[in-house]
């Protein structure tokens, strides 16, 4: 740490004192001052060990004190040996000369105007390092935050860069919840607008994980749906991929129309059994990434948009499929259309 020795140069700063003009340094006794009032001390200087320590300047004191206006400031100047390490220094003589009132420390302390917290740059703030103005919080570059650590204004929540959030970590503006990238929402971490759920991408959603607008309901990738599930648009009912429907449609099973909704599929046995199956024995290529040679033996790979690859572990997942018992087997073969071969190109695995 760089230190330097000013000798026979009077030094102008600032010390704290306790209540009763008393101060102890770390690891030393407690000394009575008097103020106004000079005192010597005996020793070779060593910042933080010997000597009678001070800053240059008044704000610096408060690494060491606590911001309370019952301590004592005061004026003070060291016309002894004088040695700094460039936050604090420390003197063998030292002449208090005046105490200073807290009005006036609070302007000594803040480059802004009127502010009554520590080291702001605005005005009339009541925190602590703040930039803008008239902020209650702390670290903050608005105006008139109440939380900490805003660069928006009017939040009373933290870490926010929009205005007027009373949540957190919102780059958006007048947001109740936190984390939201959008403007006024209610719920949490939405990146759209005016969404009362969570996870919302969209905007006007009441329900929750929509990427579409105005839904009541959640995991919608549509519009104006009451229902969830949905990829369409106004549908009441669940799990939907068209728009307007208040009853939950059924879905095709290997290629086909089936009697299934999907929800039924969600609750089946046979999907219960299928998710057991290891894992990772098919991917799909998009036809950006696929060979010269994978494309010959895929020709339908321009219409599909790529092909589905079976990956090297069909052997497991084949393996897996023997072990299952008779019943088990049956349950799966029991989907509504089940097609073996279109099963094999599905899975890898071969049924018949």
């Amino acid at each position: 740490e760089m230190r330097k020795e000013v000798r026979n140069k009077p030094v102008h700063g600032y010390k704290v004192f306790n209540p009763d003009w008393t101060c102890k340094p770390v690891g030393g006794l407690r000394k009575q001052y008097t103020c106004p009032g000079k005192f010597e001390e005996e020793g070779e200087l060593e910042i933080c060990e010997h000597g009678m320590h001070f800053c240059q300047t008044a704000a610096k004191c408060f690494n060491y004190y606590e911001f309370d206006s019952k301590n004592k400031v005061a004026e003070v100047i060291a016309y002894g040996d004088v040695r700094t390490d460039g936050n604090k220094s420390c003197t063998n003589k030292l002449e208090i000369v005046r105490e200073i009132p807290w009005e006036e420390v609070l302007r000594l302390v803040n480059v802004g105007k009127d502010c009554t917290g520590l080291r702001n740059t605005g005005n009339q703030n009541a925190g602590n390092w703040n930039a803008g103005s008239r902020n209650e919080g702390d670290w903050n570059t608005g105006d008139r935050n109440i939380g900490d650590c805003n660069t928006g204004n009017y939040n009373t929540g933290d870490y926010n860069t929009g205005g007027r959030n009373s949540g957190n970590w919102n780059t958006g503006c007048a947001n109740a919840g936190k984390g939201n990238a959008g403007e006024r929402n209610d719920g949490d971490w939405n990146a759209g607008d005016c969404n009362e759920g969570n996870y919302n991408t969209g905007d006007y959603n009441s329900g929750d994980s929509n990427t579409g607008t105005w839904n009541i309901g959640k995991h919608n990738s549509g519009n104006c749906n009451i229902g969830s599930w949905n990829t369409g648009d106004w549908n009441k009912s669940f799990f939907n991929t068209g728009c307007f429907n208040t009853e939950e449609t059924t879905i095709m099973l290997f290629n086909k129309p089936s009697d299934w909704t999907y929800h039924d599929w969600l609750e089946s046995e046979a999907r219960f059994l299928l998710t057991q199956m290891p894992k990772r024995t098919v991917k799909w290529v998009y036809k950006n990434d696929m060979t010269d040679e994978e494309k010959e033996l895929h020709p339908t790979y321009e219409i599909a948009g790529g092909y589905l690859k079976r990956l090297k572990n069909l052997d497991l997942i084949q393996s897996w499929w023997n072990n299952l018992s008779l019943m088990e087997k049956e349950t799966i073969k029991a989907i509504p259309n089940f097609d073996p071969d279109i099963f094999y190109e599905c899975t890898g695995i071969r049924a018949d």
